[in-house]
């Protein structure tokens, strides 16, 4: 393909700039053609597919671990089986199929796992034995396998081939592209992107889209833009042609191996991913000039990937080897790629990091991207890829060094439901984490911050034995679900996102932006979702007002960036609101169970009585010296209170509730104990039950919707049409009848034998004496499913392969009328 050449002047605007000419890159300026914005400029630094794209693998493999991320590599499938028709380029993507094979009966449940969520999401998918993965696979050696899962949609594309046929498509439909063109400079006027600066000269724009691959964080740099990625080296060798490599061999992946295989010429392409990664240099000195380049051979990092190729393929022991490939990829700290407008910069975004998925990801990514930038909000639920799931502190670069050894691995580690990441930790410790620490708490992380999940008994380690069944720490967890179900327990939720909203404009603005009626007087907690246009969640949220001009605004931890961002745009222009982020100003501490309220009176002179501080309230008080503002408010389902602490007392209201709770009984709980709490009592969290993909009228919140009232408010229109219309799904709860199985969400959930929906989470109840679910349940035509007709339905659970009855609630399974909240 023949593109501009940087000999002809570049044009002085353009309304969309797009910094990076790969895969990605041309896919989204293709995309945005598509949609009818033309009037776009691709600057590539080089030649096109000269950063990373090049030396990837091509495997696409389509099932993902969510929905939306499966539906997105499912477009990309499509789009590149007719870009050859379209463009008259071939991609090179042909449809092989893939055998996934395991060795140990923990990667064989989590392989019946996927195959459920296969059939959830209607994607072709087969179990298969040991003997018939080898019939597809006749070269591997097939007798320590437990079994193995095959995806005949799966399929290989050539990376350099699809990204000129993506940058043929755009370019036929008007777009420019400029190679040899250096961005070296993004100009910004208003907190709004202006144009670019170029080594061959000024580009005004609108819009400019960071797709620069491993220098995103380098180009995000320019303009004050947060892009937490880091690369590490990726290894394969191409071997000779091999007796038995046919063209239409599937790629085969062997994960308990760290290896995958793929047919190249004949021979081999044999590539993985080894538990301890090697990073490469610092983001930000990537050098410019590496285009078509590999790094040094590494063999000593490459032997624990080939002693187990060789194990799976006994033929590579006399077969040469053509090409040693090491070429560095850029990751990202979560191990998902990185997508969206930057909440730092208006009109500035990103696509990055993409955990050597991109060309799986290329084509939907392109296209979600596009959609985000023409329609002012992703049509669809990106969340898991959102760039406002990450915070400043995340761009550090020794600590994504340190983190991203950890996060190549993770491709082909057993994806244990509650994994937790080791590296770069301890990041974020609230106040009294060293005294939790000293409880024997087993800390987890959420947007950074060490939070006790658990407190392991004295003489105990507090360790996670990870496993699909019943883990280590469950009784533990139980007890301290028992103590606050009868006692009090006090729970460090340091973690929550917190906000002040401050000005004469402040309730205006948040009437606009909250589903509930937060019109109340001071001294009252409101429950309210946040919405986007389509009338789908973008956060849920607990607002108190403190004054006729102040709120204090409360959100779940990983949201905090996102809700920031969210709210801070909605602000009209020119209104007397100001908001600001004070999460890491206060300690919160959850003290909850039913002699919560006697635990507080022994250490404050305030009344905690029912008639003086009923629910929803929310006061300054006294707790020993310190002054605190308590909320009476609950997650878990229990009379309680919520302490917000100024930092500065936080380990004296922690002492001073631990001392006097003794003679109460007082615990340490964790976060395992609140989602088995909250999930008895069906409370939805945000990310799970919540989120773009679900409404108020499918999540049954329209209690917290104003719709009697004459008051708008952002999706309104939206969540009425879909209470007109009825819910094609329904949020409902699911206790399975065997105490012996544990659900953990994800779950195929079947209604009368046939797929329904899946769990969206999922944790042991000690009240209900069993494993505890939400779920989204459909009917099997697709039409309306009403409370009755849900009821109607026998419903079964697959845990781990294995279908088993569970029992379904539209209410809370405990405490269904709330008595206990109501203490």
């Amino acid at each position: 393909m023949t593109t501009e050449t940087t000999q002809r002047e570049l044009p002085a605007r353009a309304r969309v700039v797009i910094i990076g000419g790969g895969v990605i890159g041309a896919s989204v300026a293709y995309h945005l053609a598509l949609m009818g914005w033309t009037d776009v400029l691709l600057l590539e630094q080089g030649q096109l597919s000269c950063g990373t794209t090049w030396h990837a693998a091509g495997l696409v493999g389509q099932l993902r671990a969510s929905e939306a991320g499966t539906r997105l590599v499912q477009y990309s499938t499509q789009l590149y089986e007719r870009l050859e028709a379209e463009t008259g380029l071939s991609t090179g993507f042909r449809r092989c199929g893939g055998v996934t094979v395991a060795r140990t009966q923990d990667r064989l449940t989590q392989l019946r796992r996927t195959a459920a969520t296969a059939e959830a999401y209607q994607l072709d998918c087969e179990l298969i034995s040991p003997q018939q993965a080898r019939e597809r696979y006749p070269i591997m050696q097939a007798g320590d396998l437990q079994g193995a899962l095959w995806l005949p949609g799966d399929g290989r594309a050539n990376p350099t081939d699809l990204t000129a046929a993506l940058a043929r498509g755009a370019r036929d439909q008007g777009v420019t592209i400029k190679e040899r063109t250096r961005v070296t400079a993004i100009t910004q006027a208003k907190g709004e992107i202006t144009g670019v600066r170029t080594d061959h000269g000024d580009v005004e724009a609108e819009i400019v889209v960071n797709c620069a691959g491993q220098w995103a964080k380098q180009v995000g740099a320019m303009c004050g833009v947060n892009v937490p990625l880091h690369s590490a080296e990726h290894f394969y060798v191409v071997t000779e042609q091999m007796d038995g490599v046919r063209r239409d061999l599937p790629v085969l992946r062997d994960p308990d191996g760290y290896t995958y295989f793929k047919e190249e010429v004949g021979g081999l392409v044999v590539g993985g991913f080894e538990p301890q990664a090697k990073p490469w240099v610092a983001p930000d000195e990537v050098p410019a000039d590496f285009e078509f380049r590999l790094l040094p051979e590494d063999w000593d990092q490459f032997a624990i990937l080939m002693e187990n190729a060789l194990l799976r393929i006994p033929a590579l022991s006399h077969t040469g080897i053509k090409k040693f490939y090491n070429g560095p990829e850029s990751f990202t700290p979560d191990n998902q790629f990185i997508l969206g407008e930057a909440p730092e910069l208006r009109n500035f975004f990103v696509a990055a990091g993409f955990n050597s998925v991109g060309i799986a990801s290329a084509g939907g990514a392109g296209q979600a991207l596009a959609e985000w930038i023409a329609g002012g909000e992703p049509a669809t639920d990106l969340s898991a890829v959102d760039i406002r799931r990450f915070a400043r502190f995340h761009g550090n670069n020794q600590w994504l060094h340190d983190r991203v050894g950890e996060v190549l691995g993770l491709h082909y580690a057993v994806p244990w439901p509650n994994r937790e990441l080791d590296t770069a930790r301890p990041f974020r410790r609230s106040p009294v984490y060293h005294l939790l620490k000293a409880a024997n708490a087993c800390f987890g992380s959420r947007m950074g911050w060490e939070r006790a999940n658990f407190f392991a008994p004295p003489g105990q380690r507090p360790q996670i034995g990870y496993g699909w069944g019943k883990q280590n720490w469950l009784p533990w967890s139980a007890a301290e679900q028992r103590a606050a179900r009868s006692g009090v327990a006090v729970f460090d939720q340091t973690s929550f996102s917190k906000f002040l909203l401050v000005g004469g404009d402040a309730e205006a603005a948040l009437q606009w932006l909250c589903t509930a009626d937060i019109a109340t007087a001071p001294g009252r907690t409101v429950y309210t979702g946040m919405l986007n246009s389509r009338g789908t969640y973008e956060a849920d949220i607990t607002v108190t007002r403190l004054s006729a001009t102040e709120f204090l605004l409360v959100s779940s931890a990983a949201q905090t960036e996102h809700d920031k961002d969210h709210i801070a745009r909605r602000i009209p222009a020119g209104a007397a609101a100001t908001l600001v982020d004070v999460t890491s100003a206060y300690a919160v501490y959850g003290v909850m169970g039913p002699r919560s309220r006697e635990l507080l009176s022994a250490i404050s002179r305030t009344d905690f009585s029912n008639v003086a501080f009923p629910f929803g309230t929310s006061r300054e008080v006294d707790i020993g010296y310190a002054t605190v503002r308590a909320t009476r408010i609950t997650y878990v389902g229990e009379l309680g209170w919520e302490l917000y602490v100024p930092a500065e007392f936080a380990v004296g209201v922690y002492e001073d509730l631990m001392t006097a709770g003794a003679g109460l009984g007082v615990v340490n709980a964790g976060y395992y104990a609140i989602e088995s709490m909250r999930l008895e009592k069906g409370y939805r969290a945000y990310g799970r039950e919540l989120s773009p993909e679900y409404n108020p009228v499918e999540a049954g919140l329209l209690f917290a919707c104003k719709l009697t009232t004459g008051i708008p408010f952002l999706g309104r229109e939206a969540v009425e049409k879909a209470r007109a219309e009825g819910p094609r799904r329904r949020l409902v709860s699911l206790v399975l009848d065997d105490p012996d199985v544990m659900m953990w969400g994800g779950e195929l959930v079947l209604r009368d034998g046939q797929a329904a929906g899946q769990v969206t989470s999922a944790a042991w109840g000690e009240a209900v004496g069993g494993s505890v679910g939400l779920a989204y349940v459909r009917q099997a035509s697709g039409d309306v499913i009403t409370a009755e007709i849900a009821r109607a339905g026998a419903y079964q659970v697959n845990a781990g392969g294995e279908l088993w009855p569970a029992s379904l609630h539209l209410r809370p399974p405990f405490d269904p009328a709330g008595e206990k909240v109501k203490g």
